[in-house]
């Protein structure tokens, strides 16, 4: 017999976790990943990482090849029956019925589930809407919605009953800037209500603004999981000179065994010397005495961006 769940247990957790698709795909491979409980955490990766296959056997929706995963300290899918009722989920965006209105698609989802008294339900609709800010549009059909608004529609369907655990796979996939700041205030509103969110992202700044902890997947394994400050912290940040003689500043920090520059207008970027402290003085005397005009020169912090880099030895999409 299981021991029954505590507090302390992850929301989201997983051992050993594969999944192997017919034809020999290997689309997650070994996946090891603990949740903290009251956590925002961001499950980040590029597009084709094995993100919505994890995500998929975390709520039960396929089997793994191998390994366990449980949700809210219960094994899946053994517990779906119990543990569901307590996660909500928006995966690959909200299916609505077009001819619907916004409010006669959230009776039907809390129709559907049979746990939901109907005495109640106006009431947890109006609640619903208000949480995602579309009172005023709920009797506008959803074909009329924005993306952002089917979006946010799509959560509140999720949010019909307190949830512990919110899964939200890219949540701001395909947005405008407004709407990604609508969706991240809400994200933030409901960590701050005591909800775990567990947000699925191939966007580095959205992860970095809203979430606490993260893990990153590439390949369908595993990389690292942790803190996001933590993350950021265990990277150099990138020596960052400003100045409008650019080309000259290469030439010179080249010459002095600076590595890995870069020009974008002003702004050359390079590696950090090994010891920072005790060259970067040197090195900016150097263009100084090079008459190359410095409006700005030091070490910026590490970013998740870096620590990606560092960790994968490629590029991401970082703004989308």
């Amino acid at each position: 017999m299981n021991a029954p769940p505590t507090a302390a247990d992850p929301a989201v957790e997983a051992h050993g976790l594969t999944k192997r698709f017919r034809g020999g795909q290997l689309a997650v491979d070994g996946l090891d990943l603990a949740v903290p409980r009251g956590s925002v955490f961001g499950f980040l990766g590029p597009n084709g990482s094995g993100k919505t296959t994890t995500i998929r056997m975390l709520l039960g929706l396929i089997a793994p090849t191998d390994g366990s995963a449980a949700l809210l300290g219960r094994p899946m899918p053994d517990d779906a029956r119990r543990v569901l009722p307590k996660v909500g989920a928006l995966i690959e965006g909200p299916a609505l019925y077009g001819f619907l209105t916004g409010r006669d698609n959230l009776a039907r989802f809390d129709a559907a589930d049979p746990t939901a008294d109907p005495r109640t339900r106006r009431a947890r609709i109006d609640a619903a809407l208000d949480r995602v800010g579309l009172r005023a549009a709920a009797r506008k059909s959803a074909r009329a919605y924005s993306l952002g608004m089917k979006q946010r529609l799509g959560l509140a369907a999720a949010l019909l009953r307190p949830r512990d655990l919110l899964v939200l796979d890219e949540p701001t996939n395909g947005l405008d800037p407004q709407g990604m700041r609508e969706m991240r205030s809400l994200i933030r509103g409901l960590a701050q209500d005591g909800t775990t969110v567990f947000l699925s992202s191939h966007l580095l700044d959205e992860i970095e603004q809203v979430c606490t902890h993260t893990a990153v997947m590439s390949r369908g394994r595993l990389l690292t999981q942790g803190s996001v400050a933590e993350l950021a912290a265990g990277v150099h940040g990138r020596l960052v000179v400003t100045t409008p003689d650019a080309g000259e500043a290469a030439r010179v920090l080249k010459e002095h065994g600076v590595t890995g520059l870069s020009i974008e207008g002003e702004r050359l970027t390079a590696d950090p010397p090994p010891e920072p402290d005790a060259e970067l003085a040197d090195l900016n005397a150097a263009l100084v005495h090079a008459d190359v005009r410095v409006r700005s020169f030091g070490v910026e912090k590490g970013s998740l961006e870096d620590a990606f880099v560092a960790l994968t030895g490629e590029g991401f999409d970082v703004a989308g």
